[in-house]
């Protein structure tokens, strides 16, 4: 046994499992809330507990919330006309955090991806298409990675709404070929967003 007790070495098992936690950071966290920070504990249990049992998805944009609709979804003084589409919910906090955009956003759940056997059944595809035959949507921004798979996605959609009076565009290519949003400095998306062109295929 390593620890003296069961109870620390259950926790730090529990930390380690967090993406980018090794043993030694798990074993470092759960020293310091036990030695120096006990109330952070009940803290840290209660606001879980309550994602765990609060958290929802927004039934619009599939943005986490914690109503039917997300905060995002919900502000008027947003655009509502414009929505920003991208791979995960990490890239909305990654663009939010530019204060560069001001419209809503739609969260696909991922990108197509035939070797990986993702299908755009397996997106948020069909609710995309809802929304812009529903509501009067001006424009979609393609916020997704210039990956061969982010290029099929927006191959894709932008074949789907082909017969829709909506404008397409795509981040500029400020961003490294192969790059994901998340990890993109704040000033280099905020000028992708801020300089964004029409997306022009070639038509079949």
């Amino acid at each position: 046994m390593k620890y003296s007790s069961q109870l620390i070495e259950q926790a730090v098992q529990a930390f380690s499992k967090l993406p980018g936690i090794g043993k030694k950071s798990a074993l470092r966290m759960v020293l310091h809330l036990v030695q120096n920070d006990r109330p952070a504990i009940s803290e840290i249990i209660d606001s879980l507990a309550h994602m765990s049992s609060d958290l929802k998805t927004c039934k619009r944009c599939f943005n986490f919330s914690d109503h039917e609709l997300c905060e995002i979804c919900r502000n008027g003084t947003r655009d509502q006309n414009v929505i920003c589409v991208v791979e995960s919910i990490r890239d909305v906090i990654a663009i939010e955090e530019t204060e560069q955009f001001h419209g809503t956003y739609h969260v696909l759940g991922g990108v197509i991806s035939p070797i990986d056997g993702i299908g755009p059944s397996d997106l948020n595809c069909e609710a995309l298409f809802e929304r812009v035959d529903k509501e009067r949507i001006n424009e979609l921004i393609m916020g997704l990675s210039p990956t061969i798979e982010g290029e099929t996605t927006i191959f894709y959609i932008s074949k789907k709404l082909s017969e829709y009076r909506v404008n397409i565009s795509i981040l500029a290519r400020g961003i490294a070929f192969g790059g994901e949003l998340e990890y993109a400095d704040g000033l280099t998306l905020g000028r992708s967003i801020l300089s964004r062109t029409s997306y022009v295929h070639l038509e079949e």
